[in-house]
């Protein structure tokens, strides 16, 4: 199993300077036993933990677990930490229960942070499954992502972030929102990315950049036998019109990108991608955790 060394914050949340700090931690262990995977490890800081895990598939099947912050969104001074590891053939989907929200900053303009950090061991799978994150206008702070995967290991996920609240005539024109991204094999990079969302930035609105869109998102998978073939199946298999999203292959891993202005377009590209790509890359059909639809 991937080893981690994990480091809790300390917690300063009752102060209402730019020094206000509210920790929570989740740390998970995923291991095969007797072809079964078992969730080994759950250790929990603050208002971030795990219910039991759920079988749906089957005991030989994927481990499903739903990742639970009661709070519902980050404010200022928040700061979350979420690490996994999935040992050598263990199957595990993380997902959550519901979208997860980022609220506008305080008057001292404090920052929210988010970090994850995911391990897969060599024949290990993992599918990270978040529900969308919504980003109100004024919300400050950075998210950063780190899959490490070794070997032979598989995984496949998604991002979708949406800016704003365009129905209630509040699109996002204030704050920013720092976006970092790192997957390695054996310690090697195979995607790395920074991006930042600012209103104030010409990147935002040029039609180099974010073009004006409120909704982006990013399905990746790595792993694939055939990635050609993958390829081809999403532009056959995808619901959506060619000319809102673009895939391509690079270092051997999947990235399908859309953006636009739709939030449940974007949601159903990537659980219309994860449906096709799921059987070419692990030999199972998509089953729906049961959490989407409550």
């Amino acid at each position: 199993m991937t080893a981690f060394e994990t480091t809790i914050p300390g917690l300063s949340g009752h102060r209402f300077d730019a020094g206000r700090r509210w920790a929570a931690s989740l740390e998970l262990g995923f291991a095969a036993r007797d072809g079964v995977t078992r969730m080994t490890r759950s250790r929990h800081l603050g208002p971030l933990r795990v219910q039991r895990p759920f079988y749906p598939e089957g005991r030989p099947g994927a481990c499903h677990v739903y990742l639970l912050h009661p709070p519902g969104g980050l404010v200022s001074g928040d700061a979350l930490s979420i690490t996994a590891g999935v040992g050598a053939n263990a199957h595990v989907l993380l997902t959550t229960p519901a979208a997860n929200k980022l609220y506008k900053a305080d008057s001292h303009g404090v920052a929210w942070s988010q970090k994850t950090r995911l391990g897969v061991a060599d024949g290990g799978i993992l599918e990270w499954l978040p529900q969308e994150t919504l980003a109100f206008d004024g919300s400050r702070g950075e998210q950063s992502t780190a899959i490490e995967l070794e070997g032979s290991a598989r995984c496949l996920g998604w991002e979708v972030m949406s800016l704003g609240r365009p129905a209630s005539a509040l699109p996002f024109t204030t704050g920013r929102i720092e976006q970092r991204f790192r997957l390695t094999l054996d310690g090697r990079p195979l995607w790395l990315e920074r991006q930042p969302l600012d209103p104030a930035h010409p990147r935002f609105v040029g039609p180099w950049g974010q073009g004006g869109a409120s909704v982006q998102a990013t399905f990746w998978a790595v792993g694939l036998e055939d990635e050609h073939e993958a390829i081809d199946a999403l532009r056959e298999g995808l619901p959506v019109a060619p000319s809102r999203y673009a895939v391509t292959v690079r270092h051997g891993v999947l990235l399908l990108r859309y953006l636009g202005q739709e939030r449940n377009e974007a949601w159903d590209l990537c659980r219309h991608a994860w449906e096709i790509l799921r059987p070419l890359l692990i030999d199972r059909e998509a089953h729906t955790p049961r959490i989407w639809l409550t």
